[in-house]
């Protein structure tokens, strides 16, 4: 087992503090004249008491913890754990661009300004498109922002009250259809065929009973089971035909740069993860950006203030009455936009396409070396990513799960488990293109010692992991009493047996 840290409660020490400040020369207030008397404390707040240097310390000692794609492989399908470039990090540091504030006046700002406005140039090439937006600051809510045009364009043409149905794939992310009903549409599935693409005759069924009430279909190409939609021109051509919108999910845009666009295949909308694709350091929960590009038809929606030129001033133009608003404070997530920006130009376009050509060719790679172990539901080459199943090692009792809680042993981030649906027992595996052969070998090599455990000792797969701090957890008594706050020690453990 690794080395417990204590929590930071548990190193409290009376009267033991982390600062050193000057005495107030403010004078106290009564809170009891500034607050209602049910929102003031009896006592004081129950605050770790800690020294500065134990503080440092205790901190550290659980950064070196975190599993990073600088210290592991990440291999989190649809997920693009790619290695962050640090000159990226440098440029994002730079004071006139870390230390300029959203209320500036536009004049005193001009670098940023023409920073995003070239960042939006570029992404509208990369994508096919004709403009975009920076506002969204995470892949969802780009989803959403585009579903809200989509609703703007119908209304503007009279039909808004009617088209109230976005079709989805049935192995579509599940942030398409939440993002669906948030922007208050019901969604209809489509569903895959055995190959693992769209079924394009069962859209077209579903557009000739339902076409009329059609706003949009989101798209993920290459889709969740990384392969390539090879009939999107005809998807495209039907959905089109019957007056709906094609939206593209931009996750899996890291198998398509320089080969392709979304705005070549027919799309009219498409949101980029750029802390996916391109490079800004994300896991956790954040930061993101979700930039949303559009064809000429939905600009008049775009969200404001845009980012415009005139002259030889960039400004923030706010005088576009058909628009659907501001949807993000400020102007989007700037420091991460700059890590892309400086990520774009770095690469180049000849670099950019040899990103998606090494991002392809090591999934294959890794493909071909593990589908004699596992299950394989898609033969044909992948994309980026690809899918392999846990049916086989579940018929010997081991499933996909313990496989993943097993990969900790080994210092690896287990990839994307139990999803797309789609596939039973699925391992969703995404190398990237930034991984070396030698660390790809290696961990293929781990997931085939695993599936001979397996076969020959299953129970240490069933009990991993075994050299993590926290070993195998009781799934259920962990979902139905979450204990989300500092717990004394003897009342955690009354919550527990409860």
């Amino acid at each position: 087992m690794a080395e417990y840290n204590e929590l930071i409660f548990e190193v409290t020490r009376p009267g033991r503090v982390g600062y050193s400040l000057p005495k107030s020369d403010v004078a106290s207030i009564n809170l009891e004249d500034k607050f209602p008397k049910h929102l003031i404390r009896d006592e004081e707040a129950e605050l770790p008491e800690v020294a500065e240097l134990d503080l440092v310390r205790h901190y550290t000692a659980l950064s070196n913890k975190n599993h990073g794609v600088d210290n592991g492989f990440y291999p989190l399908g649809s997920c693009t754990m790619k290695y962050n470039p640090k000159v990226n990090e440098v440029v994002a540091r730079y004071p006139g661009f870390s230390r300029v504030h959203p209320y500036q006046a536009s004049e005193t700002i001009q670098g940023a300004l023409e920073l995003l406005y070239n960042l939006q140039e570029e992404l509208a090439v990369i994508t096919g498109m004709d403009l975009v937006t920076l506002q969204p600051s995470a892949g969802a809510q780009g989803e959403w922002t585009g579903l809200m045009m989509v609703r703007a364009y119908h209304e503007s043409r009279g039909d808004g009250d009617t088209r109230k149905t976005v079709l989805v794939p049935d192995s579509a992310h599940g942030t398409n259809p939440a993002s669906a009903a948030v922007a208050g549409y019901d969604i209809v599935t489509i569903p895959s065929k055995e190959n693992g693409l769209v079924d394009v005759e069962a859209l077209k069924a579903k557009l000739d009973e339902i076409g009329g009430s059609v706003a949009a279909l989101m798209l993920t190409n290459p889709n969740t089971v990384g392969l390539f939609e090879q009939e999107i021109v005809e998807i495209a051509k039907v959905v089109h035909e019957a007056g709906g919108l094609l939206y593209y999910d931009g996750a899996n845009t890291n198998a398509i740069m320089g080969k392709t666009t979304p705005g070549c295949m027919g799309f009219d909308i498409v949101h980029l993860n750029l802390h996916k694709t391109f490079t800004g350091p994300h896991g956790g929960g954040g930061p993101g950006s979700g930039p949303v590009g559009v064809k000429k038809e939905i600009i008049p929606f775009l969200p404001v203030p845009r980012i415009e030129k005139e002259g030889d001033k960039f400004v923030l133009n706010s005088n576009h009455p058909q628009s659907i608003g501001r949807v993000k404070g400020y102007y989007g997530n700037f420091g991460i936009n700059v890590r892309a920006y400086a990520y774009i130009r770095t690469m180049g376009p000849v670099g950019l396409r040899e990103v998606s050509e090494g991002a392809v060719l090591h999934a294959n790679y890794l493909f071909k070396k593990l589908e004699p172990y596992f299950d394989a539901p898609f033969k044909q080459l992948c994309k980026h990513e690809f899918v392999l199943s846990g049916d086989k090692q579940k018929k010997l009792g081991v499933r996909t799960l313990d496989i993943a809680k097993r990969l900790l042993d080994f210092g690896y981030h287990p990839p994307t488990i139990y999803f797309p649906l789609i596939v039973s027992e699925c391992m969703m595996i995404e190398p990237t293109e930034t991984e070396s052969k030698e660390t790809m070998d290696a961990f293929a090599e781990v997931l085939i010692q695993i599936a001979k455990e397996v076969e020959e000792n299953p129970d240490t797969v069933l009990e991993a992991p075994h050299t993590t701090i926290i070993g195998r957890l009781d799934e259920v008594a962990a979902a139905r009493n979450q204990i989300v706050r500092y717990t004394k020690p003897e009342a955690a453990k009354v919550a527990v047996e409860a």
